[in-house]
């Protein structure tokens, strides 16, 4: 039994009397310190944008996972659970493909993940993943933008942005989206608000970016040399 006032943050199952699971803000305290992503939505697809923290000698950092050909996603929060997330949403999709012969609605997807954490912020001997997604994908419906947290939550976005510069991205984001964008205006907003966030760590070598096209109805990861171009753009 634990006493008034303690051992409230020990325990996921177990309600502060003020109705707080503070494992689950000490994960969103995670996804907080990660890397900052930036999802922008326009009528021809999706942009994601990404910060890549990469240390002396280390080789790659992965930031945007492909789960099927029309979806995608950025992570901010722990690399480690992430993958786990990923691995999940690719089995998903496999089998929405196996089951019903039709990629997986985005949607659909999202809250299958959203189902997934929120089943682990009330089991004894789990903690809650320490890490929010932007996916963004494209189906018949189409363009889509969701946010999923560690509580199990999801929503949908028109733009937005996750982990440590996020309130600095969102900014730009509030001040410069519009409905009309076009894919290439969206990946230089995208860029604008991750620049904000970065400041003078901005460069090609820290940044990824990717694409899910209404036009191709592919999620795809643009090259170093395109995504050189665009930020040549932004310099303009």
């Amino acid at each position: 039994m634990f006493t008034p006032g303690f051992g409230y943050d020990r325990a996921i199952t177990i309600f502060s009397p003020d109705g707080r699971l503070f494992q689950v803000e000490y994960a969103l305290e995670a996804v907080k310190r990660g890397t900052t992503a930036v999802g922008v939505r326009c009528p021809e697809g999706v942009v994601l944008a990404v910060e890549k923290r990469i240390v002396p000698l280390q080789e790659s950092v992965e930031k945007i996972f492909i789960i099927d050909d029309h979806i995608g996603t950025a992570i901010a929060g722990l690399t480690s659970d992430a993958r786990i997330l990923v691995a999940e949403a690719r089995l998903q999709a496999q089998l929405n493909k196996l089951n019903y012969d039709t990629p997986i609605p985005v949607e659909i997807l999202t809250k299958k993940i959203g189902d997934l954490k929120q089943l682990y912020t009330q089991h004894a001997g789990v903690r809650p993943f320490g890490v929010s997604l932007l996916i963004a994908g494209v189906d018949e419906y189409g363009p889509h933008l969701y946010v999923t947290d560690p509580s199990g939550t999801y929503w949908g976005y028109k733009a937005t942005a996750i982990g440590a510069g996020a309130s600095s991205a969102m900014e730009v984001l509030e001040k410069e989206y519009k409905d009309d964008l076009n894919i290439d205006s969206a990946i230089l907003l995208a860029l604008k608000s991750l620049k904000k966030a970065m400041g003078s760590e901005f460069d090609s070598k820290k940044v990824e970016v990717a694409v899910a096209l209404m036009k191709t109805k592919r999620f795809e990861k643009l090259s170093p040399e395109e995504v050189e171009k665009y930020l040549q753009k932004l310099s303009e």
